[in-house]
């Protein structure tokens, strides 16, 4: 029965609206999430620079170990805070699509008509490329399409690979800058943790090292799985 109605009645532009508005807020509300697991990594892995910091001042002969740790665990914070800044601009490219979309309905609604909008078309193709959204931006463009907001996508996009082009490669000056931040040191690369005189305590067990590999690791996997 439905086929019979799309083949000889029109879609409703208001069923239509509201199914678009309902697919750009759980884009956004997915984006929400994944920003906020982003925001409390970050929180996370700052302690995780401070405590290890911390260490080399209290135990001198673990200082090189521990600065290589906050090192580790800095570019992971630049890591996380590409992505994060990643996310944002989606999340205001996504809003600019909602808004431009119920302009187009309202002026079909006054006009009689709708024009295909070449700007909504390029946010939406960025959008559908980004791993976070593409199920729910494709149907979302899909929808775009029956109401002629936006002409059928074109497939000769940039791979999904481009938008993370370098995201992987960061300078050793942003690893410094993480650190001059979070330790209040100068930025000078290759940042050395100053070690204060301490009465040297016993040398860290294997079962610690291991620990501190085991949260690096599943602080990448995290990292990661917001990323796929």
């Amino acid at each position: 029965m439905e086929m019979i109605k799309a083949v000889f009645w029109k879609p409703d532009p208001q069923a239509q609206m509201r199914k678009c508005n309902r697919l750009i807020s759980e884009n956004k509300r997915k984006l929400e999430r994944d920003m906020y697991q982003l925001k409390n990594l970050e929180s996370k892995t700052r302690q995780y620079i401070i405590q290890a910091s911390k260490r080399a001042q209290r135990n001198p002969s673990q200082a090189k170990q521990a600065a290589a740790e906050t090192r580790t665990f800095a570019r992971e914070m630049v890591r996380i805070r590409k992505q994060s800044s990643r996310l944002a601009t989606s999340k205001a490219q996504l809003l600019s699509v909602q808004m431009q979309v119920n302009e187009a309905f309202s002026v079909r609604k006054i006009e009689g008509s709708i024009r295909a909008s070449t700007g909504i078309m390029k946010d939406v193709n960025t959008l559908i490329r980004l791993p976070e959204l593409t199920g729910t931006m494709r149907e979302l463009s899909q929808e775009l399409m029956k109401a002629g907001i936006i002409e059928e996508m074109v497939g000769d996009s940039l791979p999904d690979d481009a938008l993370v082009e370098g995201e992987d490669e960061e300078a050793e000056a942003e690893v410094d800058k993480v650190l001059g931040e979070i330790l209040k040191t100068p930025e000078i690369p290759g940042t050395k943790i100053d070690v204060e005189p301490a009465v040297q305590e016993p040398a860290e067990s294997e079962a610690d090292l291991e620990d501190q590999e085991a949260t690096l690791a599943q602080m990448r996997g995290r990292l990661e799985a917001l990323k796929s």
